[in-house]
């Protein structure tokens, strides 16, 4: 009688390891299929470095919008513009 719940108990066992990393297996092969989203980069007009969109700041200057990496860069830029 004991022999039989210890094998129950394993098979029980071993059946949950078993599902779980099936399971694992593959939800692994649907993620790439579900796409992933590539970010849009965009240019900060004075320091030329290239940042995500949805992170960068954004400003209308002259009826066109220009995307900063930070405040600062933003700042030299608007006076330099205004210099021109």
């Amino acid at each position: 009688m004991a022999r039989f719940i210890l094998f129950t108990i394993l098979f029980s066992i071993l059946y949950y390891v078993l599902r779980f990393l099936v399971k694992n297996i593959f939800s692994l092969r649907k993620k790439p299929d579900r796409g992933i989203e590539a970010e849009e980069l965009v240019q900060d007009p004075y320091c030329q470095t290239y940042i995500p969109k949805r992170s960068a700041l954004k400003k209308k200057v002259a009826g066109s919008v220009h995307y900063f990496c930070n405040q600062e860069c933003m700042e030299r830029y608007l006076r330099t513009e205004k210099e021109r």
